[in-house]
């Protein structure tokens, strides 16, 4: 979700930004878009990462 909603219409025409206009012009800079962004594909990475070594350990406990 954060990858994709800084760049959607919602971004720009949620609550914040239409009842603080100062909040406004930072939020809607391209830079906190990037900024937002970047954090989700972080957030994606190190899902990944904690995810990898549960189904590698799945994978040798199972019978044959």
């Amino acid at each position: 979700m954060l990858v994709v909603l800084p760049w959607s219409s919602f971004w720009s025409r949620n609550y914040f930004v239409l009842h603080w206009p100062a909040l406004a012009t930072w939020l809607v800079n391209d830079f906190v878009r990037g900024a937002v962004t970047g954090l989700g594909v972080v957030n994606i990475c190190a899902g990944i990462a904690d995810l990898v070594p549960v189904v590698l350990s799945r994978d040798h406990d199972t019978p044959a």
